[in-house]
């Protein structure tokens, strides 16, 4: 989620570029998929350019159309991951975000709904990569909770190990948390991420 940006990057206080409003913001389904062993699968990510600079996240992405977050979802993650079987639940998570990629800024604001798969084993694998996916991703692979807890990598959204503890001890919130923002101004630094609010 990285490249060259430096740290001068200017952003309003809510993560907007100067002249915004959080209306342009890109629209994101995000994908909080479960085996049956309570693994959760991530992507693995690189910067185009440079694919020593690696990430985790979770499968999803923009919406197209007039199509619904939900549809979203579960079209972007049959497009990324082959998975087509999935029992979407609820959403579990909102977060604003805003990060440097592929020579761009991207600010979106992102819906994450768990869902469940049936069966344990590797995943299809992708089936319908945008150009910039296919230049950008290298992988994906099943965690458990305490492996994703003990990884040294850097894993988005930031706080997803202690999330996804949270999730398997308590299940799904009532209502959907909204999480802080997470304002990473260049190569991996955050200039804003202050935990979980209501």
């Amino acid at each position: 989620m990285t490249d060259g940006t430096t740290d001068d990057d200017a952003t309003d206080g809510d993560g907007t570029e100067p002249g915004e409003t959080p209306d342009e913001r890109r629209q994101v389904a995000r994908v909080i998929l479960l085996d049956p062993d309570d693994r959760l699968l991530l992507l693995h990510g690189h910067e185009p350019d440079d694919p020593s600079v690696t990430w985790w996240f979770t499968p999803g992405g923009g919406l197209e159309g007039d199509e619904s977050h939900a549809q979203a979802a579960l079209r972007e993650l049959a497009e990324e991951t082959g998975i087509t079987d999935a029992e979407l639940g609820p959403v579990l998570w909102r977060r604003h975000c805003a990060f440097p990629f592929a020579g761009r800024r991207w600010e979106q604001d992102e819906w994450y709904f768990l869902a469940r798969v049936h069966r344990t084993g590797p995943a299809p694998g992708p089936r319908a990569l945008t150009d910039l996916e296919t230049r950008s991703l290298s992988g994906l692979r099943w965690w458990t909770s305490a492996e994703l807890s003990a990884a040294h990598e850097t894993v988005y959204p930031i706080r997803l190990a202690e999330l996804l503890r949270t999730l398997l001890d308590e299940g799904p919130p009532g209502s959907p948390v909204v999480l802080a923002p997470e304002i990473v101004q260049g190569r991996g630094r955050l200039a804003h991420n202050r935990g979980t609010h209501g």
